[in-house]
């Protein structure tokens, strides 16, 4: 019993601190088959520190997302440069998914990065990841384009575009 409420205890979202890395770190490559440098996750948090967000459980590092800003055409009005958001990563441990952490991560991401400017937000994901297809359709992204073998080892991915709300 104490095992459930513990997996039903609420969740903080709370921005992502240097001290964070090594968890960030070992929840990419738990989760995901891109797996990036120190100097690659920093990076990109010091291009927009407010976009790079974690999720905090049971006082431990649950998930995270890390978006920066990108100046380029857009996949929402054809032939206009806009400011946009790209979530270059994100991911929940798997003992946590399905509580909507995910979905709170892309949330608030996507505030940042209108407040930044950003006009639309993208992110690319696996063609085979289904669960993730789904929750991004859910909230409103749309199939831009699927990229041929985007990833390492061959998969395809989609390119998944939203334009943020207030724009």
């Amino acid at each position: 019993m104490l095992e459930r409420e513990l997996l039903e205890a609420p969740y903080l979202l709370r921005p992502f601190h240097p001290d964070d890395l090594s968890s960030v770190i070992e929840i990419n490559r738990v989760c995901l088959p891109e797996n990036y440098s120190p100097y690659f996750f920093l990076e990109v948090y010091k291009s927009c520190p407010e976009a790079f967000i974690v999720a905090e459980k049971e006082r431990k590092v649950a998930g995270y997302i890390m978006c920066r800003l990108e100046f380029g055409f857009s996949d929402v009005r054809r032939f206009r440069m806009v400011r946009k958001g790209h979530v270059v990563s994100v991911a929940v441990i798997p003992d946590f998914r399905r509580q909507g952490i995910g979905k709170e991560l892309v949330l608030a991401a996507m505030k940042a990065l209108e407040l930044h400017g950003a006009e639309e937000c993208f992110l690319e994901v696996r063609t085979a990841n289904e669960d993730a297809v789904r929750l991004y359709k859910n909230m409103g992204f749309e199939t831009s384009r699927v990229a041929t073998h985007y990833y390492h080892d061959g998969a395809d991915a989609y390119v998944m575009t939203i334009k943020l709300p207030h724009n």
